[in-house]
């Protein structure tokens, strides 16, 4: 028997000469390992939560949502309604004009029902997230910046926009 030490470390160290790892090394080996696990399984914990946050949103907003493809063809119908009622002749046809705003006011409430609303512009400043300014018109009467008036019906669905309001703006007079 040769009383030669063999390495046990690619340093080529033996135990002989290091001797065996502390207790506390270890100690703290571990508690390092630990810190890191905890800490690996509290960030895959909260995204896990943060997942299911949002696929519940989508969920929500796209239950709520849903109908708004359909919403916003059902609107043309009452656009039409609506240009049916103004082409009636003032006099004459009330049966035929009775109708049709039945028409529309069942169309308006079925729409309410859905969550559907229509933008206020009558006196209102004009609000990009809900108006278009079509044109400018010069105006005494309306405040510089106002809507003087509705070119078509905005809508909203919940609280998204469906369609903006197309609108005419009041801009001061040129002085001459």
């Amino acid at each position: 028997m040769s009383d030669e030490i063999l390495p046990d470390n690619e340093t080529g160290a033996s135990e002989a000469e290091t001797g065996p790892p502390s207790f506390e090394d270890a100690l703290i080996a571990a508690t390092e390992e630990i810190a890191s696990l905890k800490d690996r399984l509290l960030r895959a914990a909260a995204e896990t939560e943060n997942v299911r946050r949002r696929l519940e949103r989508e969920k929500t907003d796209a239950s709520t949502y849903a109908v708004t493809g359909f919403a916003r063809d059902l609107l043309g119908v009452a656009d039409n309604l609506r240009r049916a009622v103004a082409a009636l002749p003032a006099d004459g046809f009330d049966n035929v004009r009775t109708g049709i705003e039945a028409t529309e006011r069942e169309l308006l409430a079925v729409l309410a029902r859905n969550g559907i609303s229509k933008i206020e512009t009558a006196g209102q400043p004009l609000d990009p997230h809900k108006h278009q300014a079509m044109i400018e018109v010069e105006s005494d009467e309306h405040t510089p910046g106002h809507i003087v008036s509705e070119l078509q019906t905005g809508y909203l669905i919940k609280d998204r926009l469906l369609r903006p309001s197309l609108v005419s703006v009041a801009k001061a007079k040129a002085e001459s």
